[in-house]
C-alpha cells in the first residue's frame, strides 16, 4: 500500500493495518501531519496543526494496542475538527478574525468523546466565518480564505464546514467533525464528494460548540464513506449533563427491503449532470429498495422558518460583536452588515417560525411515516465558483425543492453520498432523508449503494499552491 493509499483509506481499512500491526497509529499520524502541511493550504482547510496532541494521541494508542487495549472501532484513527469545536490548548476561531485569539481550557464533549475512543486528533479545520449566520454571498468569508474542493481549486468547498470536507476529499484525515444548521454538513459533503451525515437534533451533545442557533445547531461526521460516518457518530453521540438537548436514543437497525420514496419534482431546475446522476443513482437503488416516485414533502415556509430562527438566534449569540461594532472586522461583506439585519428581527415573526416548526414536524411525520426514507438530489447543481458572488452563479438551476431547509426545521437526519461527476470534473450527490433517530437506517441505504458503485472511492489530483 502506498502512502497515499493509505492516506485514503476508509477507517475500516486502516483498522485493519493497526490491528495486523502493518502501520503505526503514529506512522499514520505522521503521514496526514505532512499532508496538512503540505496540501492544507492549497485548499483553505487548515487553521491550527496540532503536531504535539496528535502524536501524543498516536502513542497512547499504539502503547494501549501493544498492551492489548483497544478502545474501539476509532482506536488510533486520526481525524480533524471543525474551528467551532473547543479544544483545550487550541485556538477556536469560529472562522473569524475577532475571535482568532480565542482559547478554552477544555474540549468539547465531541472532542473528549472521540478521545475516549482512542481517536487522535489532528487539527482544528477551516470554516465559514460564524458558520454563515451573517448571510455571507461569497466563498471569501473566512479569515483563512476560501475553501476550496479537492476536485477544482476554482469551486469552492462549501460551507460552513468547509475545511472539514475538504480535509477528507483530499485524504488529509481519515474523517472530520462538522456541524450544521442549515446545509453546512450535507453542502460540503456534496461539494467535495465526500459522505455527510447530519444527525437528528439532540442526537449528539453542542457543549463545547460555537451556538448559531440553539434550536437547529447539530454536529455530525464527515468521511470517506457511510460506514465510517455511522462509526464515528455512534462514537459521539448521546446524553450529556452539560447540554440539556442531548438524548440517549438506541440506533435502529435497517430491516428487510428498503422502503424509498423519491421526492416530487426532485430534479426540476436542476443541471443536467444532476439529472442524469440521480436517474442512475434510482437505477442501482431499484437493485435492493422498493422505490415510490412523486412523494410529495409538504408544501410548508421551511425556508423562511430556518433564517428567521437563524436570524434571531444567531443576532442573541453574537449580540456583544454587534453591539460593539467589530462585526465591521469580518472578512465577508455582507457579513459586515449582516449582523445588524439578523439583529432587528421581530420577536413576533422569531415566535411564529418557531410556533410553525411544531406543523412542520407533524407534518413531516405524516407524509414520510411509510418509508424508512425519501431520496433526493442534495444540491441541483454542482459546487460553486469562488470568485463569483453565490446569488449570480447558476442562475438557471434555483432548484424546486428545498430539502436542506426543511430537514433542519424539522430536526430530522439525512446522510449524503457522492453519485458521480459533472461539469468542471466537481461531484453530484444524493441525500436520503429519513425519521428522527433513525440515522442506522439511513447508513444502511447508503451503505448498500456503496457496495455497488464506487463513487466515495475516487480520489482527487492534488495541486500545492503557487
Amino acid at each position: 500500500m502506498t502512502p497515499d493509499d493509505l492516506a485514503f483509506a476508509d477507517v475500516v481499512t486502516q483498522r485493519r493495518l493497526l490491528a495486523s500491526r502493518s502501520v503505526s497509529s503514529l506512522e499514520l499520524t505522521n503521514l496526514y501531519l505532512a499532508r496538512l502541511e503540505r496540501f492544507g493550504p492549497s485548499y483553505g482547510a487548515v487553521v491550527t496543526i496540532l503536531h504535539e496532541r496528535a502524536r501524543a494521541d498516536a502513542r497512547r494508542a499504539d502503547r494501549e494496542r501493544a498492551s492489548g487495549r483497544v478502545r474501539g472501532p476509532l482506536h488510533g484513527i486520526p481525524y480533524g475538527v471543525k474551528d467551532l469545536l473547543a479544544v483545550a490548548g487550541a485556538p477556536t476561531t469560529w472562522g473569524a478574525a475577532p475571535y482568532r485569539d480565542q482559547r478554552f481550557d477544555f474540549d468539547a464533549t465531541a472532542v473528549r468523546r472521540l478521545h475516549d475512543a482512542g481517536a487522535v486528533l489532528l487539527a482544528k479545520l477551516s470554516m465559514v466565518e460564524l458558520a454563515g449566520g451573517f448571510g455571507y454571498n461569497e466563498a471569501d468569508a473566512s479569515f483563512t480564505g476560501p475553501g476550496r474542493t479537492p476536485w477544482n481549486r476554482a469551486f469552492w468547498s462549501g460551507g460552513s464546514s468547509s475545511g472539514s470536507a475538504a480535509a477528507v476529499a483530499a485524504g488529509l484525515a481519515s474523517f472530520a467533525l462538522g456541524s450544521e444548521t442549515s446545509g453546512s454538513i450535507l453542502f460540503p459533503a456534496t461539494s467535495c464528494g465526500v459522505t455527510g451525515l447530519r444527525p437528528t437534533y439532540g442526537r449528539v451533545s453542542r457543549h463545547g460548540a460555537m451556538a448559531l442557533s440553539w434550536t437547529l445547531d447539530k454536529i455530525g461526521p464527515l468521511a470517506r464513506s457511510a460506514r465510517d460516518a455511522e462509526a464515528v457518530l455512534r462514537a459521539i453521540a448521546g446524553a450529556d449533563p452539560n447540554d440539556e438537548t442531548a438524548f440517549e436514543r438506541p440506533f435502529p437497525a435497517l430491516r428487510g427491503r428498503p422502503r424509498i420514496g423519491i421526492l416530487k419534482d426532485a430534479t426540476k431546475k436542476t443541471m443536467p449532470a444532476v439529472v442524469r446522476n440521480f436517474k442512475a443513482t434510482l437505477a442501482v437503488l431499484a437493485e435492493f429498495c422498493d422505490l415510490v416516485p412523486d412523494v410529495a414533502m409538504p408544501d410548508l415556509p421551511y425556508g423562511a422558518a430556518v433564517g428567521t430562527i437563524v436570524n434571531a438566534e444567531g443576532a442573541a449569540a453574537f449580540r456583544d460583536l454587534i453591539e460593539s461594532g467589530r462585526s465591521r472586522e469580518l472578512r465577508s461583506p455582507s457579513d459586515r452588515t449582516g449582523g445588524y439585519v439578523a439583529y432587528a428581527t421581530p420577536a413576533v415573526d422569531y415566535i411564529d417560525a418557531q410556533r410553525r416548526r411544531r406543523f412542520m414536524i407533524a407534518a413531516f411525520e405524516r407524509a414520510f411515516a411509510g418509508f424508512d426514507a425519501v431520496v433526493v438530489p442534495t444540491l441541483p447543481t454542482v459546487a460553486l465558483p469562488v470568485d463569483a458572488p453565490f446569488d449570480k452563479s447558476y442562475p438557471k438551476y434555483p432548484g424546486a425543492l428545498d430539502p436542506i431547509s426543511a430537514g433542519n426545521a424539522t430536526g430530522v437526519p439525512a446522510i449524503g453520498i457522492p453519485n458521480g461527476f459533472g461539469e468542471n470534473g466537481l461531484p453530484t450527490g444524493v441525500s436520503f432523508i429519513g425519521r428522527p433517530f433513525c440515522e442506522a437506517k439511513l447508513s444502511g441505504i447508503a451503505r448498500a449503494y456503496q457496495a455497488r458503485t464506487d463513487f466515495h472511492k475516487k480520489r482527487p489530483t492534488l495541486q500545492v499552491a503557487g
